[in-house]
């Protein structure tokens, strides 16, 4: 018997679309790594941990690794006025 196309399609796209416990997609709550966010910024790996050493930019550090959430870091970018 061959297989139904469109519900290998349509389990395809359920699968890519999955939501995560928190309720956002997996892009918005991708971890990224300092490398990541100097490049998503553009700007220099430096800029990156001092900004997160100072609490200027949303971050977490797990053991001596920096981690962000491209979410938070979206919305740093575009919300100004929530920066301290």
């Amino acid at each position: 018997m061959p297989t139904d196309t469109l519900s290998v399609m349509n389990d395809a796209i359920a699968t890519t679309t999955t939501m995560n416990v928190a309720g956002a997609s997996s892009s918005e709550s991708e971890i990224m790594t300092v490398t990541e966010v100097a490049r998503f910024l553009r700007v220099p790996k430096s800029t990156v941990y001092k900004l997160a050493r100072l609490g200027q930019l949303p971050a977490s550090k797990i053991g001596k690794h920096w981690r962000f959430l491209r979410r938070d870091i979206h919305d740093w970018m575009h919300n100004p006025s929530q920066q301290p």
